[in-house]
């Protein structure tokens, strides 16, 4: 069957490229809307019996499609709203079209990017977002579908994660006016209260709060490499007293306390990442040393309000939840 129905009560289909010469089934399925997800030119002449639209980007894992996850969401929405059947295709219906088929279930159901791909795979199970894709349906999920995905929070993170991260594959550290200071990005309605802050050993200058960190997870102890139990070090997103040495625009430095008189060394940075003592690699790698800084219980601070950010960590393997059903 060239052209699949979702499971279910709405008129969604998912297919290939070639599905769009079958009239006869696009007839038979009332096919009133096409959303087209791939970068190549096609042949007007093929969509002049329905409303389209195109959205060019390639099967790539660096390939942003969360961007467009609400415009494509409203045109699925719209096409089933009038009564008649939405076809979505790629070139072979299996990665570009199937994202934006689960995001569209994601954002109507609610339900996670594991149930929707289980649901989308009774009838095309073929179906597999590449790795890239599939992060982005599990942080659009995380962000609560939201129709204004630009602005949230979230997203920008996730978006100077991606610069951070394509400028130290090309051997390059990011520029200052593209670092994200996370201290300068805390929303006054926030009621985050920090479970610590990190001083400066020498002079007592608070450098950071728990709230900056960055969780990593220890790789198993039967790793290839030295590992201890404890963590030398605290990593932290970029926080605006390490301004002046970050616009040097180096590949990695020493950080040193912003207190006048004092200037301590009291971490490092790696943009292209460093590994932790514990095992872990992390990317990009900015951090106090345990060794140089003082951990000072914050007042009424409350257990576990340490931030996951997302894209930050041991880079990934494997999409959670993924396999053949």
């Amino acid at each position: 069957m060239l052209l699949d129905k979702v499971p279910g009560d709405l008129k969604l289909y998912i297919g290939g490229l070639f599905t769009l010469r079958r009239k006869e089934q696009m007839q038979e399925a009332n096919i009133t809307h096409v959303l087209s997800v791939l970068r190549q030119p096609l042949d007007k002449k093929l969509f002049e019996s329905y409303k389209h639209m195109h959205v060019e980007v390639d099967d790539v894992e660096d390939e942003n499609l969360l961007e467009h996850f609400a415009a494509t969401n409203a045109f699925v929405q719209e096409g089933l709203d009038g009564g008649g059947g939405v076809f979505v295709h790629c070139a072979m219906g299996k990665s570009r079209s199937a994202t934006c088929v689960l995001a569209y279930l994601i954002h109507k159901y609610g339900i996670t990017p594991s149930e929707a791909l289980a649901q989308v795979r009774q009838s095309r199970p073929l179906v597999e977002p590449n790795e890239g894709f599939w992060q982005q349906l599990e942080l659009y999920h995380q962000m609560n579908m939201p129709t204004d995905i630009d602005s949230h929070p979230v997203y920008q993170r996730w978006l100077y994660q991606r610069q951070v991260q394509m400028s130290a594959e090309c051997g390059q550290a990011p520029e200052i006016e593209n670092i994200r200071f996370e201290d300068e990005h805390v929303s006054p309605d926030s009621p985050e209260t920090a479970e610590f802050e990190l001083k400066c050993k020498k002079c007592r200058r608070k450098l950071a709060t728990s709230t900056h960190l960055i969780p990593h997870t220890p790789p198993p102890h039967n790793a290839p490499f030295p590992q201890t139990l404890t963590c030398a070090h605290y990593f932290l997103d970029p926080l605006s007293w390490m301004r002046s040495e970050l616009e040097h625009a180096r590949l990695e430095g020493r950080l040193e306390c912003p207190q006048p008189k004092c200037g301590a060394q009291v971490g490092k940075y790696a943009w292209q990442g460093m590994r932790c003592s514990c095992g872990a690699w992390v990317v990009p790698a900015i951090t106090l040393a345990r060794g140089r800084v003082d951990e000072v219980r914050s007042k009424g601070a409350v257990e576990g309000k340490i931030r996951r950010g997302p894209g930050v960590g041991m880079p990934a393997t494997s999409a959670t939840g993924r396999g053949l059903l």
